[in-house]
């Protein structure tokens, strides 16, 4: 019954911002940052950090996995 009442809370919440972007006709400030050949700069950026985000969790992962087997190895 929780996961109903948070699944509708979600939906009421972003049917808004929906709504926000009908009125407006689209997004202005990346209009702006595609005329003037910016976009691929904040693309760039978002994909650096996203790898980054990604290398580190990979990276945490072979720690734990190795923390873990070491514990096993000892019992």
């Amino acid at each position: 019954m929780k996961q109903y009442l948070y699944t509708f809370l979600f939906i009421c919440l972003g049917y808004p911002m929906l709504a926000q972007d009908a009125q407006t006709g689209g997004i202005e400030m990346a209009d702006a940052l595609r005329s003037s050949g910016k976009i691929y700069v904040v693309v760039a950026v978002l994909v650096l950090i996203m790898t980054g985000i990604f290398l580190y969790l990979v990276r945490l992962d072979r720690k734990i996995r190795k923390l873990e087997k070491e514990i096993k190895s000892r019992k």
